[in-house]
C-alpha cells in the first residue's frame, strides 16, 4: 500500500506537509531538513527537484532552485542523499518535479531510484493526463509509484471526478490559479472553491497547496479539506534563518 495511504488511514484532518527544494540553502542540507521536519510532527514531506524552468513555481521557489543548482545539486545527488536516510526516516516523502527531468534522466532509471529511496509518490504538474493513462500509469504501477494530479479553480467537475478515479495517493488542490507563493490570507473566492470541492464528496484525500503560509491559513483551509502543504513560506524561513530553526517554523503552524 502507498505509504501516504497508511498515514491517511489513521489521520484524515489537519494533515501537514512541507515542501522544500533539495540542495537549498546548502547542497548537503537535504537530510537534516527531512529529519527535523519529521521529528517536529510534519505528516509527509514534499521534496522539490530543482529545475531550470519551473513553470508552476513563483519567485521564491524559483530562487531556491537556482541556488540549489548553483550548489551542484542534480538527481543523482538527491537520490544518494535520500538513500542515506531511507532506513532512519519514518516520514513519507513525495518527489515534486517536472516531466522533462524524468525524460532526461530516463523513465525506468528514475522509477528504480525512487524505489531504492523508499519513494512511492510523485508530483509531475506538467504530466498530461492522456500521457499518464496511455503510458505512465502502467510504468508507475510496475514500480509501485503513485502519481498526484493537481486541480485548480478552473478544473471542470468532469475532469475532477476522472482524477478522483485515477488517484491512489491524494489530490493536490491548487488554492488559486497562479504560481506558488505565500499570499497571507484566504479569500472568499477561494473558500467558495473549497466548499464546491468538498460538496463533491470525492473519495480521495484532498490536500491544498499554493499560498498556505502560516497557522491561520493552514487552519482555515483544513476546515474544508484534509490538509495543506506549506512551501514558499518555509523556503523563506530557511533563507532568512537557516536550517537550525525548523522546529520554530513547524511549531508556528501546528501549535
Amino acid at each position: 500500500m502507498n505509504s501516504l495511504k497508511e498515514i491517511f488511514k489513521t489521520k484524515n484532518k489537519n494533515l501537514c506537509s512541507v515542501f522544500f527544494t533539495a540542495g537549498f540553502p546548502g547542497l548537503n542540507d537535504t537530510q537534516k531538513i527531512i529529519e527535523d521536519l519529521g521529528s517536529n510532527g510534519v505528516d509527509f514531506i514534499e521534496v522539490g527537484l530543482p529545475y531550470s524552468d519551473p513553470l508552476a513555481d513563483g519567485p521564491t521557489i524559483q530562487h531556491s532552485s537556482e541556488v540549489a543548482l548553483n550548489n551542484g545539486i542534480n538527481l543523482d545527488v538527491i537520490f544518494e542523499q535520500l538513500k542515506s536516510i531511507k532506513d532512519s526516516n519514518k516520514t513519507p516523502l513525495v518527489l515534486m518535479g517536472y516531466l522533462n527531468q524524468v525524460l532526461k534522466y530516463g523513465e525506468e532509471k528514475f522509477c528504480e531510484q525512487c524505489v531504492a529511496c523508499g519513494i512511492d509518490t510523485v508530483i509531475l504538474p506538467d504530466l498530461p493526463m492522456i500521457e499518464y493513462e496511455t503510458h505512465y500509469k502502467q510504468l508507475f504501477t510496475k514500480y509501485g509509484i503513485s502519481n498526484v494530479f493537481l486541480i485548480t479553480p478552473q478544473t471542470s467537475e468532469e475532469r475532477i471526478r476522472k482524477i478522483d478515479g485515477l488517484t491512489d495517493a491524494f489530490i493536490y488542490v491548487v488554492a488559486s490559479a497562479s504560481i506558488t507563493g505565500a499570499k497571507g490570507e484566504i479569500s472568499a473566492e477561494q473558500i467558495a472553491y473549497f466548499e464546491r470541492i468538498k460538496a463533491m464528496n470525492l473519495k480521495s484525500t484532498l490536500i491544498v497547496g499554493f499560498g498556505i503560509s502560516n497557522k491561520t491559513t493552514f487552519n482555515k483551509v483544513c476546515e474544508y479539506v484534509n490538509g495543506a502543504i506549506l512551501g514558499s513560506a518555509f523556503i523563506k524561513h530557511l533563507d532568512a534563518k537557516g536550517v537550525d530553526t525548523i522546529d520554530a517554523f513547524v511549531k508556528g503552524v501546528l501549535d
